[in-house]
């Protein structure tokens, strides 16, 4: 196994969530803004090529990252600086009663590396 082998993240992870009607420019910007602390709050808990895309007709996103684990990655929802940033995209998106994202967690059907 290669350095670079070993190094890759463990778990590939994708999602789907929903944008609330002509809000799709907001979002985009948030994210083009995307506060430094969430992107360190990101980093240590081992997330790695994060990218989100929008459906343009149903304004659903689709999410997909790698992690190193997922336990790590779990506990960032209790963290301070991701509570902030789900009450903040809350005015934009279909969230639950905790200002969570509505998801649906997608399941790995095939990969090509």
């Amino acid at each position: 196994m290669t350095q670079q082998q070993s190094q890759r993240p463990k778990l590939r992870l994708a999602s789907v969530m929903q944008l609330k009607p002509g809000t799709e420019q907001t979002y985009k910007e948030r994210h083009n803004a995307l506060w430094p602390e969430m992107t360190t709050l990101l980093k240590t808990h081992g997330a790695h090529q994060y990218s989100i895309f929008l459906h343009p007709e149903t304004l659903q996103l689709f999410a997909y990252l790698e992690v190193d684990d997922a336990a790590r990655w779990q506990a960032i929802a209790d963290s301070e600086v991701c509570q902030r940033w789900w009450c903040y995209m809350s005015d934009i998106m279909l969230v639950n009663d905790d200002l969570s994202p509505k998801h649906t967690s997608l399941t790995d059907m095939f990969y090509f590396e």
